[in-house]
């Protein structure tokens, strides 16, 4: 981005009730969504405004030839909004309609979201927005594991990231990747490796679709195989290179 960025709102800790809007890119029941609402109603009050249905690599694609409507639903013990629009919409509508948000989360995503595969990933575009409307925005991502309790063993390293992460406002925007089996949490650079882009045919007929595997291999400094891998997310082009991310522990 060109000029002075947004202005983030304080550091926020467990002891501080905040305001937390969530979203996704799996529709408003994807079991990710409500594992992270779990998660992130320890640290403050959580809505959730989600799509009616999956948005999956709709990238930062927003509505603007028809009205948006969001009808209200239960997730889980929480109050929820189905969107007929993309992950950003909901962002935007979110953000309208409930008022001042401290932090906006997307996710869990079901799948990783690294390399190339974030610029058309629906669930980094809703923290994207987030940012771009002034509110601090994470992506979340892990791989698909199915049914909501698959991600139980997750909650503690959700609620671990979310608290670090709070204590950061200068990080406007970071995308977290989740492995099945975390050890520990780790800074990690933005990788370059090239997902999803080419296009396959199916049984050799007029149907085609984009693979979901890499392409050119992961980097033993950017997989998430063994840690929760956190970095801070750039717009400008020049986050296709490797950025020098804190390579501490968190």
């Amino acid at each position: 981005m060109h000029g002075p960025g947004p202005t983030w709102p304080r550091s926020c800790t467990p002891t501080l009730a905040v305001r937390i809007l969530l979203t996704n890119d799996d529709g408003v029941f994807s079991p990710g969504v409500l594992a992270l609402a779990e998660a992130a109603s320890r640290f403050g009050e959580v809505r959730i405004v989600a799509p009616d249905m999956e948005q999956s690599s709709v990238a930062h694609a927003i509505t603007a030839s028809r009205p948006l409507s969001q009808r209200p639903a239960r997730v889980g013990r929480f109050e929820a909004f189905r969107v007929n629009g993309t992950p950003a919409d909901c962002v935007g509508l979110g953000l309208f309609v409930w008022g001042p948000v401290d932090l906006v989360l997307s996710g869990i995503n079901l799948g990783l979201n690294v390399g190339n595969a974030m610029w058309h990933s629906g669930t980094l575009a809703a923290a994207k927005q987030a940012s771009l409307l002034g509110v601090r925005g994470i992506a979340l991502s892990a791989p698909d594991v199915g049914e909501e309790l698959g991600y139980v063993g997750l909650r503690p390293y959700v609620e671990t990231v979310i608290h670090r992460l709070l204590d950061l406002p200068q990080l406007g925007l970071v995308n977290v990747n989740f492995p099945s089996r975390p050890r520990g949490l780790r800074w990690s650079r933005q990788s370059v490796r090239h997902y999803d882009g080419r296009m396959l045919a199916v049984r050799k007929n007029q149907l085609h679709h984009f693979p979901l595997s890499s392409m050119t291999g992961l980097s033993a400094r950017t997989s998430p195989a063994s840690f929760n891998t956190p970095h801070p997310a750039r717009f400008d082009r020049r986050s296709l290179q490797d950025t020098d991310s804190p390579r501490r522990r968190l």
